[in-house]
């Protein structure tokens, strides 16, 4: 594969310089000695302008003589070079490339919808230029491939597999930067390095987006009672406690199981309880 090669060829004011005079010499030479000479020389001029280049910041020319790469000039300025050269402007300014959403398969076949947000920047422009026939299309391509190799790797979420480390909802950080990972790897032959790579649209497909948000409720709703019943045992333990403590009244087993039951009755409860005044015992 071609490696890069920076040049820095001579300032091109000193060869507009001698345009400009080579142009003047060969009108005088016409005007007044009409030779061979005088049309060699005017001839040659021709060939000076077309070997000055602008080369502006951020970008580069890459040069080819006759199917030879002969260097890439990235310093931004007004040079002259070789006026037989292929000169092939290579933008070093970072792109961003706005992913479209893909429908792919997560690990455990859930039909998901993904894209990515992509910024990537030409870091050799021989191998960008000689490498790939079109470097764009190169990226776009590629990076759709990490995308879908990156959903197929990973769970949505944890509702279906408790076991996974990473999900592609919980872990945002981790996948990011393994997707620039891959994408680095994938876009090294064409010269390409990614600043970055992030996740920018992640949802459940539409035919099982509504199955799986009940799904989500129910699991929400568990772990809420779950958290709700731990911290009423905790109160009733307490409660029964202080009350042993400060001898406030004598519970046996049974009015203890009554309280409990009570006590779980209200701090369990979804609705506001109503109170009942028992003037009666357990007993009679």
């Amino acid at each position: 594969m071609q490696t890069e090669k920076i040049i820095n060829p001579p300032s091109g004011f000193f060869a507009l310089v001698l345009f400009v005079a080579s142009i003047v010499v060969a009108a005088i030479f016409l005007v007044s000695i009409p030779a061979l000479s005088g049309i060699l020389l005017f001839l040659g001029t021709t060939l000076i302008l077309p070997g000055c280049i602008i080369v502006n910041p951020n970008e580069s020319r890459v040069l080819t003589l006759f199917g030879q790469y002969t260097g890439t000039v990235k310093k931004d300025g007004y040079f002259w070079v070789n006026p037989f050269t292929a000169k092939k402007k290579v933008s070093l300014r970072a792109f961003n490339l706005n992913g479209q959403q893909l429908k792919v398969n997560d690990s455990i076949g859930n039909p998901i919808e993904i894209a990515a947000v992509i910024v990537w920047q030409i870091k050799d422009t021989a191998a960008a230029v000689f490498a790939v026939e079109n470097y764009i299309q190169y990226v776009n391509i590629q990076s759709e491939a990490a995308v879908r190799h990156l959903a197929n790797s990973f769970p949505y979420d944890n509702l279906e597999d408790e076991t996974a480390t990473i999900t592609l909802r919980g872990g945002a950080e981790q996948v990011s930067l393994l997707l620039e990972k891959e994408l680095n790897e994938r876009l090294a032959r064409a010269g390409i390095e990614v600043l970055e790579a992030r996740i920018s649209h992640l949802a459940y497909a539409p035919e099982i987006a509504h199955s799986m948000l009940q799904v989500q409720q129910a699991s929400a709703i568990i772990a809420a009672r779950r958290l709700i019943v731990e911290g009423a045992v905790g109160m009733v333990e307490m409660a029964l406690n202080k009350l042993s403590e400060k001898n406030i009244v004598e519970l046996d087993e049974e009015r203890k199981a009554a309280m409990v039951s009570n006590l779980l009755v209200v701090l369990c409860g979804d609705r506001s309880v109503n109170p009942v005044v028992n003037t009666g015992t357990l007993y009679h």
